[in-house]
Parts: structure tokens; sequence; C-alpha cells
């Protein structure tokens, strides 16, 4: 457990910064009067998001490998925060929509029918297990991603 006490800590932190991030969008309104732009405003998590992943996986370098590490052991860094964000992405999700924002589904399924959507299919999109599911899903390949790219610039050898 100690090998990867970095990357579960800063996977809460980044799970940490999603709730906030929720509160956020709600209070912007993209989650009611803003809510059939939502896709696109949500995208700009990916800022503080990747900032996150720098952070971490320069501290994951720095204090757990003495300053010496790779591009592959970087990304493998990576994929295990994106592992830790997917596994508290239920909780995430939870609290962002039981909480934050409980009125958010009902709002997107109007959103998604007014655009053209059947209402089955925006009742059955905008749910909450459709969420961590979405959620889930893009934390490990972005763990990846932003290991392997954050590898290349971070990475150093002997």
């Amino acid at each position: 457990m100690k090998r990867i006490s970095t990357e579960i800590k800063w996977g809460a932190i980044l799970s940490v910064i999603a709730v906030l991030w929720g509160y956020l969008e709600k209070s912007l309104g993209w989650h009611d009067e803003k809510v059939s732009m939502y896709l696109i405003y949500s995208m700009s998590f990916g800022v503080p998001a990747l900032l996150v992943y720098f952070f971490a996986l320069k501290e994951k370098r720095d204090l757990d490998y003495n300053r010496i590490m790779d591009w592959k052991q970087l990304a493998v860094s990576g994929a295990i925060i994106g592992t830790v964000v997917a596994a508290f992405s239920p909780l995430v999700q939870y609290v962002t929509f039981h909480f934050i924002s409980p009125d958010y589904f009902s709002n997107a399924i109007k959103a998604g029918i007014e655009r053209g959507m059947k209402q089955e299919a925006a009742e059955s999109f905008y749910t909450l297990e459709s969420a961590i599911k979405q959620s889930a899903l893009v934390a490990i390949p972005l763990g990846v991603v932003a290991g392997t790219i954050f590898g290349l610039i971070l990475q150093k050898k002997k």
C-alpha cells in the first residue's frame, strides 16, 4: 500500500475537487438554466484535473523515486490515479447529483427532449447510473494519457 500511497492521495484529492467543481457548475447555472450547454461547459474541468495529474506525478517522481523516474513509470502512476478516481466516482456522482444538484437529471431530460431526443432515450441517458459509468470510464484512460504526456515531460533518468 505504501508503494501507491501517493496515487491514492492524489486520486482522493482529484475526487474532492470534482465534488467542489460540481458545486461550481451548479452555482453557475450549468445544472439549471444553462443545462443544455452542460456537455461543453463541463469539459473545462479538464484544466484543474490535468493540473492535479501534473502535481501528483511530479510529487511521485520527486518524493517516492528520488527524482529518477522514466515516462513508463509515470504513465503507470497516472493509470493508478485514474483507477482511484474511478473507484471514488460513484460517491462523487452521488454527492454531486443527490445533495448539490438534485434537479440536474430532470433538467437535463427536459433539455434533451427540447433538442429532439426521444423521452425514453433522455430518461435512460440522464441518470445517476449513467453519470457514474461515464465518469468511471473516462477516469482511467485520462489517467493513462495524462501520465504518459506528463511522464514524457517529467521523466528524469540517471
